[in-house]
């Protein structure tokens, strides 16, 4: 007969904690403000099964290069490379998203709960910033449509419009450059959102966002500029008419509604026909819809730009 000797730091199981009580004990600390840094470990999709569908074959870039330059004016207005140094305030965790206008379902969504109900895979898409920079990122999510779905869109309902955080003792970027019309909102036309390539996004490379990378929830719409993937959603309102967007308002010469990667439209100050890659920034030639175009070229006739 095999007869086991407890080790010294075996736990006996009269004082294991119950799942249940364990379980009820994290709701309380989430309730509490203490489970602020990220989903406990192992509770969320990371890593997510890597999906192949909508793959192109462009070469990852680095993590420590997608993670170290990145746009995000609410951290800093200009300097790409600074906002990575600027977030250690912002508090990613918990984070709730309202859905309201047009749907049969409005509600305030709970992170934790999307992580545990939605179908997430990993995905590596090209990510072209207007300014002619790009990189490409293994990202996690799941399809917009998913969530469009769940809260049941009304007949009458042509556009989703994004809002982002506003919290100013956390984002140094909004003193910074108090004359912008914050907070940062976008839009997509339902179609758009529906298009099986558009996602909501939570991490990437295998772990949650980063905080300068648009943590904990943003959009991913590869085959449109980086401005059109709004960062730190709070609230997502399904309209009617097309939504003003941030850009657009601030200067509607260079910023049109759709956006989409076109290397024969150049930008009024500067050409697209050639992007610099991330972190060498060697040049190639810009692709139309960023690569994308069997998937979303049936959507446009040629002039949404």
């Amino acid at each position: 007969m095999l007869i086991r000797v407890p080790k010294g730091w075996d736990l006996p199981e009269r004082e294991a904690t119950p799942e249940s009580a364990y379980w009820n004990r994290r709701e309380l600390l989430k309730a509490a403000g203490f489970l602020t840094a990220a989903p406990l470990l192992g509770a969320g999709p990371y890593p997510a099964k890597r999906g192949e569908d909508y793959a192109i074959g462009t070469q990852e870039t680095e993590e420590w290069a997608a993670t170290s330059y990145n746009n995000y004016y609410e951290f800093h207005p200009t300097d790409k490379t600074a906002v990575k140094g600027l977030v250690g305030k912002f508090k990613p965790m918990p984070w709730t998203i309202e859905v309201t206008g047009l749907v049969n379902k409005p509600q305030r969504l709970d992170l934790d709960d999307l992580l545990k109900t939605m179908p997430f895979e990993e995905r590596v898409y090209r990510f072209r910033c207007v300014e002619a920079w790009a990189m490409t990122v293994p990202w996690t999510g799941f399809p917009m449509s998913a969530l469009i779905k769940k809260v049941e869109p009304k007949p009458e309902a042509k556009y989703l419009r994004f809002v982002t955080a506003l919290r100013k003792d956390e984002m140094p970027g909004l003193k910074m450059a108090p004359w912008y019309p914050w907070p940062y909102f976008e839009g997509l036309r339902m179609d758009e959102a529906m298009n099986p390539l558009a996602m909501f996004v939570t991490g990437m490379y295998g772990k949650p966002l980063p905080t300068q990378n648009g943590a904990p929830f943003r959009v991913i719409a590869p085959w449109k500029y980086g401005y059109k993937n709004p960062k730190s959603i709070v609230s997502i309102e399904f309209t009617a008419k097309q939504p003003r967007t941030f850009w657009n308002d601030v200067a509607s010469s260079e910023y049109g509604f759709y956006s989409n990667v076109n290397p024969k439209k150049p930008h009024p100050r500067w050409s697209q026909a050639q992007e610099k890659v991330i972190p060498k920034m060697e040049m190639r030639p810009t692709l139309m819809y960023n690569g994308y175009e069997k998937w979303v070229t049936a959507m446009y006739n040629g002039t949404e730009f």
